[in-house]
């Protein structure tokens, strides 16, 4: 049977990358005031950094809704495919449950928990798209994906925790002391959840550079077939740079794909966070 690869929103993959490899998305949805939007669809990034520059408030986002999962898988059902469907970490939506309700009325689909965020979860969602197109069953992508899951590695430094602030997930007094001392902090997703690892300090253009070194330099135990750089609004030049200082770690990288990220990154994060994701061998 005819496999179709799909995952919601928060993959962060490019049309690009989407068309190449056949996968197909079903949104999330951003609401920003009373108007409730499709990710990636409806709205996308730079919106988000208008409505918090116009009215202070961060975005929310919501869940793909179960009638929303059932419509989609149907569709591609009736079209005489089995179905692997990729999700958004469960300890961050309930995307992934209402993913698991529709695939057991439809039938016929596979639901993987990524555990991850952004292209964290774009390149196990890639690798699964690779084996539908050598002819893998489902049952081999699944199990496939699932144990290369605990091999990604996400993190992202952030220029300023401003929106982390607006969004609750930092205190005034933490902000406000951040800020005070220009600290950039590293998120980084640690068995399905986020947390805080390394806090930088200086200019973001320089802090991206000693993040790269620390998540490269010395190392043996990275698939080097493909790395993702991931960021919001940075500037050419950073991108760039970053770029360079990766293939100088890492010069017989096989492919290095540059990515701007989604609504969900650059509404909990803001612009001028830069992210290197990969896979562990």
């Amino acid at each position: 049977m005819k496999i179709k690869i799909m995952s919601d929103s928060t993959c962060d993959l490019s049309k690009e990358l989407l068309d190449k490899y056949d996968i197909s998305i079903v949104p999330l949805y951003i609401i920003m005031g009373d108007k409730i939007k499709k990710d990636g669809e409806e709205v996308f990034p730079e919106e988000i950094y208008d409505y918090v520059e116009e009215s202070g408030n961060l975005p929310k986002t919501s869940a793909v809704n179960i009638n929303d999962y059932i419509e989609a898988f149907k569709y591609w059902r009736e079209q005489g495919y089995e179905i692997v469907h990729f999700c958004i970490s469960s300890e961050f939506s309930v995307t992934y449950q209402n993913a698991c309700i529709a695939a057991q009325e439809t039938g016929g689909v596979y639901v993987v928990d990524s555990r991850n965020l952004s292209t964290g979860q774009g390149v196990v969602v890639m690798h699964g798209a690779e084996m539908a197109q050598s002819g893998c069953t489902a049952e081999e992508i699944v199990k496939s994906c699932s144990e290369i899951v605990p091999k990604v590695e996400v993190g992202f430094v952030i220029d300023s925790i401003d929106y982390l602030h607006k969004g609750g997930r930092c205190s005034a007094v933490a902000a406000f002391g951040a800020n005070l001392l220009n600290f950039k902090p590293c998120i980084e997703v640690v068995d399905g959840k986020m947390n805080t690892g390394k806090k930088y300090r200086g200019n973001i253009s320089k802090v991206m550079l000693e993040y790269i070194v620390d998540r490269l330099k010395d190392r043996n135990d990275i698939d080097k077939r493909r790395i993702f750089i991931t960021h919001t609004r940075c500037s050419e030049e950073d991108v760039m740079n970053v770029r360079k200082k990766v293939l100088e770690l890492m010069p017989d990288c096989g492919e290095i794909i540059e990515n701007i990220a989604g609504c969900t990154i650059t509404s909990h994060c803001g612009p001028n966070t830069m992210g290197l994701l990969l896979i562990r061998k």
